[in-house]
């Protein structure tokens, strides 16, 4: 019988922000692979908030007790290229996906069938969001954050501070023009 490849995750987003619904993906993935690697989509079609390198610090400082936790290795790598080709790159024969509710599931399983005939030595598994995270999204959360509405129950720390500064700095940017 052959020897059993090592499972290495791929769990794919653009992180913009990374929400406590992310984080709770990833401890539960982590302990289902030996390698986490955690992929910051650059996705500029979707204008986000951060920049890639910022979104891939905030990944990597939020993931870091999860590592510890679950003992698995947990790395952050940013990707401008197609999702099969990112988890080729960093030896990855399992995507993780995490799904919410029911438009998700429509979403991922076009995806699942796209990547799989792109690739089907690549499977993905499915997680479902625990009920507690599951209307979390990080639309919302940049939306409420950017109309002034409290967002520490939907974010971790690092991460809301990150996007409190961004938005300062972006009201900042926005009254100079005005002026």
């Amino acid at each position: 019988m052959p020897d059993k490849l090592p499972h290495v995750g791929l769990y794919p987003g653009t992180f913009d922000p990374i929400t406590r619904g992310h984080l709770d993906v990833i401890a539960r993935g982590a302990r289902l692979v030996e390698r986490l690697v955690i992929g910051v989509a650059a996705n500029v079609g979707k204008q986000p908030l951060m920049g890639l390198e910022e979104r891939v610090e905030c990944v990597t400082q939020e993931v870091a007790p999860i590592a510890l936790d679950t003992g698995t290795p947990i790395e952050v790598v940013g990707f401008d290229n197609l999702l099969v080709q990112c988890a080729r790159q960093n030896g990855a024969n399992v995507i993780i996906r995490g799904l919410r509710v029911v438009t998700d599931y429509d979403y991922e399983t076009q995806m699942f069938g796209m990547n799989h005939r792109l690739d089907p030595g690549i499977e993905t598994v499915f997680l479902m969001a625990t009920e507690r995270y599951q209307f979390i999204s990080s639309r919302l959360v940049k939306e409420i954050a950017q109309l002034g509405g409290d967002i520490t129950s939907f974010v971790p720390s690092f991460t809301h501070s990150r996007i409190m500064v961004r938005l300062r700095n972006s009201s900042k940017e926005i009254q100079n023009v005005r002026d």
